[in-house]
């Protein structure tokens, strides 16, 4: 037997400890007869704990075959059953990587579950897999109210902190589309080691914030601290002393090797958290087993006798102490049982390596926006309704109105047609955001459906998530386009992935709202002046808008907001701060600029364009201020040439139809690009680039894009983008080539 097969070590000294009667001593003093917990449910627990230990052995045998992809196991961690057996399987879990046991227990609220063998497709990535379709080993199910969780260390818990919120906030709003039942809670396990992640700490801020403040938060944060970050030490008491006090946080210390003592400590975490509607951190004190996965050399940075020692307290060792001390199942049973799931897994797991696996990219990205769950979106409301809500806003609506004012009646519209919608994020509600263009949505709607947030994105994104995890429409708002960096992992790692990772069996729609990109006049620098978009390219499945006009943003919105009701997408809506309240286009007061509020049933749906002009001696392709630029320009620029020239407005940056943009310009043979973002990343190489190829070469195309800078502060602010004047220059250089 080799050292460093920790796996087989581990296997053989159970079976041996039992034969022999060698248990480890108890650390907690908890006897079945007077707690009240059926004999029953301890053998259950054990056998899900056996079969948790027999998948782990037999994943690393496979995995030595190239049969089994994933290694990290839940060995150490087998307590978490309990929390399988005492929460019911209404209750939303966001679980940690290592929560196999929790799965598997759970799964036997249901008769129909076939836990084993579906998580053996997973180890094996079999399209079969009826959770991820191979994609990733994930622990999920939709029947249990598992979420599949593959990601980022701690990303999951803004999330459900967001989901806790959002029980009792269906419960004021009374929507008909919420998922969870009212009094169920969220479960939220995770590492020792990931408490110190940032995004775990905005979480429990969050949390504490809400609760503080008289909101409801019933979630409970399930720390499985085995005391190892992969090798780093967490200290023996780094996550007691850091939550044992913790403000508006209920602290429970539990024997994570003792499953009586879990039992008792998990019912008396519910009755807060259910009872209360109070978060609570059960702090679950374990051992990690054979290393953090299976490439992992425990060895390397740990003594042998430190392994040895935790070998030695064993969960299973400790709860089959346990089976025998409340004569629940006798030695011989144990080892039998013990034997009896080794053939079981090891017969299922064979059987799994055959089933079929992804092969084809079109195969693995058929999920990237899947929705299994396809509705229809409600009615429009009636004018009574409306004219109430508008007040006098209402008589206004016909009059021309700039896009900030536009975009403010049009999420009017869309909180009285969508009772599942609320908008929250920093100063929207009473202050009406910083541009004002959520003012009096407050003072229509109601504290319940626009709301403050903390100022901290990544609770605002991962808070949104969670919203959408129990039917809600979240319209949260990110103050600055620089702000989202804070927090775009909530956005790639968790809100894009989640279709592609549960192949639509779980959505996230969110409509996300952030002002941005440059020219904005008095309150400028480089992060209320952001022009780099380049963070959405490459984010799969994402929807990104870029309105130009007021008029555009309302349609535009309303697309979006279908998008994500219907189709569960995630959609960007960037909303140029520069044009927020233009008025006027070529001269002042000239009123070019404003709009009138579009019909309520007026939509520009995805990747619909719009040219301005027919002319065919050039085409300027651009987006928001560019737009408002290029057509500043197109006076002067077909005054000098003496010809007629075409702008199109992309709108949709994630849906450039570039053949047919081609249909549209037909004979023109020039195209400038205007991006207004840094040329680097930007929108504009991706265009230049399929032109190319498309047109094979017979286009000439030139790409006039900001400098790779940040802006700066004053009367420079503009001086690295295009302006109208560099726009006409681009234009006539190109014509007269």
């Amino acid at each position: 037997m080799s050292l460093f097969n920790r796996a087989e070590i581990i296997d053989q000294n159970f079976t041996n400890l039992v034969n022999l009667g060698k248990f480890p001593r108890s650390k907690t003093n908890q006897k079945l007869p007077s707690n009240h917990i059926h004999s029953t449910d301890l053998i259950s627990i054990f056998e899900t704990q056996v079969e948790s230990r027999h998948m782990d052995i037999y994943a690393r045998y496979l995995k030595d075959k190239g049969e089994c992809f994933y290694t990290i196991g839940s060995s150490g961690h087998e307590g978490n059953a309990v929390f399988g057996k005492v929460f019911p399987h209404t209750d939303l879990a966001f679980l940690h990587y290592r929560s196999l046991p929790f799965y598997l227990q759970r799964s036997r609220q249901l008769s129909t579950s076939t836990p084993i063998y579906d998580t053996a497709l997973s180890f094996m990535a079999s399209s079969d897999d009826p959770i991820s379709g191979g994609r990733h080993k994930v622990i999920g199910s939709k029947k249990l109210n598992i979420p599949p969780q593959t990601s980022t260390i701690a990303s999951h818990l803004p999330k459900a902190v967001g989901a806790a919120f959002s029980i009792d906030r269906a419960k004021d709003i009374m929507f008909s589309e919420k998922r969870l039942d009212y009094g169920s809670i969220v479960l939220c396990s995770f590492g020792d080691a990931s408490v110190n992640h940032a995004t775990a700490l905005s979480a429990f801020n969050t949390a504490s914030w809400i609760f503080t403040q008289g909101g409801h938060v019933p979630i409970i944060f399930v720390c499985e601290d085995n005391g190892t970050g992969i090798s780093v030490p967490t200290g023996p008491r780094w996550i007691k002393r850091n939550f044992s006090n913790r403000y508006g946080i209920h602290y429970i210390e539990s024997d994570g090797l003792h499953i009586i003592d879990l039992i008792l400590k998990a019912r008396d975490a519910e009755q807060v958290c259910r009872l209360k509607r109070a978060p609570v951190f059960l702090h679950m004190k374990t051992v990690r087993l054979m290393g953090h996965a299976g490439s992992d050399i425990e060895l390397g940075y740990r003594t042998l006798q430190e392994i040895e020692k935790d070998e030695y307290d064993d969960p299973l060792m400790h709860s089959a102490r346990i089976m025998i001390e409340n004569n629940c199942m006798s030695k011989d049973e144990i080892i039998s049982l013990y034997e009896s799931k080794r053939i079981q897994i090891c017969h299922v797991f064979e059987n799994a390596i055959s089933k079929p696996k992804l092969k084809k990219a079109k195969e693995v990205m058929s999920s990237i926006t899947a929705n299994k769950y396809i509705q229809s979106r409600p009615k429009n409301p009636n004018k009574s309704v409306r004219k109430k809500i508008f007040g006098k806003e209402f008589d206004r609506l016909g009059y021309p109105q700039h896009m900030g004012k536009l975009i403010n009646y049009g999420l009017t519209d869309i909180l009285l047609r969508y009772s599942n919608a609320v908008v929250f994020g920093e100063d929207v509600a009473q202050k009406g955001g910083v541009y004002h263009v959520t003012s009096d949505l407050y003072n229509r709607f109601g504290a319940r459906r626009v709301f403050n947030s903390p100022l901290d994105e990544t609770s605002i994104i991962g808070f949104g998530i969670g919203l959408a995890h129990n039917g809600f429409i979240p319209i949260p708002e990110i103050q600055f386009l620089a702000y989202l960096h804070n927090a775009e992992d909530q956005l790639r790692g968790e809100a894009a992935t989640l279709p592609f990772f549960s192949e639509g069996r779980f959505t996230n729609p969110m409509v996300l709202r952030i002002p941005g990109l440059a020219y904005q006049k008095g309150f400028g620098g480089h992060f209320h002046n952001d022009n780099s978009l380049t963070i959405f390219r490459d984010i799969p499945g994402i929807i990104l808008a870029v309105p130009s006009n007021g008029a555009d943003a309302v349609k535009m919105l309303r697309s979006c907001m279908r998008e994500a009701y219907e189709n569960g997408r995630v959609i960007l809506f960037i909303e140029p701060i520069a044009l927020y309240m233009k008025k006027d286009l070529y001269v002042e007061k000239d009123g070019k600029w404003s709009f009138k509020y579009p019909d309520l049933n007026e939509e520009i749906g995805l990747g619909q364009f719009k040219a301005y002009g027919n002319g065919k001696t050039l085409t300027i392709i651009t987006y928001g201020n560019g737009l408002y630029l290029s057509l500043k320009a197109k006076k002067e620029i077909e005054s000098l040439s003496g010809k007629k020239i075409t702008i199109i407005d992309l709108r949709w940056l994630s849906h450039i139809d570039v053949p047919k943009i081609l249909k549209s310009i037909g004979i023109c043979n020039k195209v400038l690009i205007v991006d207004e973002c840094r040329r680097t990343g930007c929108h504009g190489e991706q265009i230049y680039t399929k032109i190319n190829q498309l047109s094979g070469g017979s286009i000439s195309l030139s790409l006039h894009a900001a400098e790779d800078s940040f802006i700066p502060l004053g009367i420079s602010s503009t001086s690295t983008l295009p302006s109208t004047e560099s726009i006409i220059e681009n234009a006539m250089r190109l014509i007269n080539a």
